[in-house]
């Protein structure tokens, strides 16, 4: 059968939307389970014409992923458009929120929701429809037509991730150069599958069904010698959940010779415990670590389920800056926030120098226990602004004030701070010099910067 898998880009993305844009991994992987058919993938960026892809392909099967809540719409505008350029195109579409609330899709062009992991169910959900099969029979999907949606049930998750197949990347060779980390271009690699954490803002071990699974070391490692010579991005939620594996992935890419800027995420106590881990990986070229810190009190960090500290934030701090491994700290802000909380917020990253902070708006993601809890007290569904830089709850000072302290935050930490300004420039003529940054993407970023601090945008927002 011939399969298009099409990642929706939102052109309309503000801020994170612009300073990241990482290749689509999940539909990688489903495309290279899917080894016994024609399968092409559409990242669908502004100039890309998705009509034209589809009257040339002639898809049998169309896979769309919506792994955020904010691709919803653009998601069933794809699906409908396909149908439109190809009325036997079967459409179905996965990802974390698809598979949280498939009911989302349960409308217009949509055929059915693959539930879960879609490296097991798509080959299975393909195979029936080639067949003529009955899909009842097919678990891990919702079907939406016809008649009333109807769930086969849940599929089990993969036994070991070792088995999944490596990502088909070569059916994105023509997207690669515009995938970015901000200045720097960027390869994405997972190593693992869910989080033993359970954050009340988070959908990701809901979607793992409260399992943690890991590749070995060596499997991570043979991908890695695979990959273009750009800096690596592991997309686990948790690196260090796993101590051991991680300092074993460390050794073998010293002794395999690999030499790659390597990025991930981790949790502040999994490197307060674990301070010679961090060492291993900055000698196996560590530069970066994003790191949750959320709250700047610890009655904050319980309040949303972190199960963490202020003070392993603040020692992780040091821990890095003491192996010159660079932090992204991002900071969760509540709606109820006064002028006195952000001023807070201010002060805090002025005495432990956080150069590189981010800051998001609470936000009851669909399919999160936060949702579950505050669900009664929105005060828009309106998916656009569930991107976390606007206001979805009611907030206490008015909201023309409440996006202006936003929008300050964001204009005191990058251009308030002399040496933010130094590293920026420094890091712009290292990217110019490498051959790594385009005059096009500078412009970019320097757009995402102007609309994260433009609190008049995020107002506007409101009105579209």
């Amino acid at each position: 059968m011939k399969v298009l898998l099409i990642q929706p880009r939102r052109p309309c993305a503000r801020g994170f939307g612009l300073h990241t844009v990482v290749e689509p991994l999940g539909l990688e992987m489903v495309a290279a389970a899917l080894c016994e058919h024609q399968v092409e993938i559409l990242d669908l960026f502004p100039d890309e014409r998705l009509a034209t892809r589809v009257a040339t392909f002639r898809p049998d099967a169309c896979g769309i992923s919506c792994s955020f809540t904010t691709d919803v719409y653009q998601t069933l505008e794809t699906a409908a458009a396909v149908k439109t350029a190809r009325p036997s195109c079967f459409v179905f579409v996965g990802g974390h929120h698809a598979t949280l609330n498939p009911i989302d899709f349960c409308r217009g062009a949509v055929d059915a929701v693959v539930l879960g992991e879609g490296e097991t169910t798509t080959p299975a959900l393909l195979q029936a429809l080639h067949a003529g099969s009955d899909l009842r029979a097919v678990p891990g999907l919702m079907l939406t037509a016809p008649g009333p949606p109807h769930c086969t049930g849940l599929r089990p998750l993969v036994d070991h991730p070792d088995k999944l197949p490596v990502p088909a990347r070569d059916l994105t060779k023509a997207y690669r150069h515009r995938y970015h980390l901000g200045l720097s271009p960027v390869t994405t690699v997972e190593t693992a599958r869910g989080c033993p954490y359970r954050c009340h803002f988070c959908s990701v071990w809901r979607f793992y069904r409260k399992r943690c699974r890991w590749k070995s070391p060596e499997r991570v490692v043979a991908e890695l010698t695979g990959l273009p010579e750009t800096p690596i991005l592991f997309t686990d939620d948790n690196f260090l959940a796993s101590p051991p594996r991680a300092a074993r992935i460390a050794q073998l890419i010293r002794a395999c010779r690999l030499r790659r800027p390597f990025v991930f995420q981790a949790r502040s106590d999994s490197i307060v415990r674990f301070p010679e881990v961090v060492a291993r990986w900055r000698a196996a070229g560590l530069t970066s670590v994003f790191i949750g810190f959320e709250k700047i009190e610890d009655e904050a960090l319980a309040g949303v389920g972190k199960a963490n500290s202020v003070a392993n934030n603040e020692r992780a701090l040091d821990i890095l800056r003491a192996h010159h491994v660079k932090v992204t700290a991002s900071f969760i802000v509540d709606p109820e926030a006064t002028v006195g909380d952000f001023s807070r917020l201010r002060a805090y990253l002025r005495r432990h120098r956080i150069l590189q902070p981010t800051f998001s708006i609470l936000t009851p993601l669909p399919g999160t226990d936060l949702f579950e809890a505050l669900r009664e007290r929105l005060m828009t569904t309106n998916y656009e602004l569930f991107d976390f830089l606007h206001a979805v709850l009611p907030t206490r000072l008015v909201l023309p004030e409440f996006y202006q302290e936003f929008a300050r935050l964001y204009r005191w930490a990058y251009l308030g701070q002399l040496a933010n300004w130094r590293s920026t420039v420094m890091a712009i003529l290292s990217c110019l010099v490498r051959g790594r940054l385009s005059v096009r993407r500078l412009v970019d970023s320097l757009r995402t910067g102007l609309q994260l601090f433009d609190a008049r945008g995020y107002l506007a927002d409101h009105a579209t």
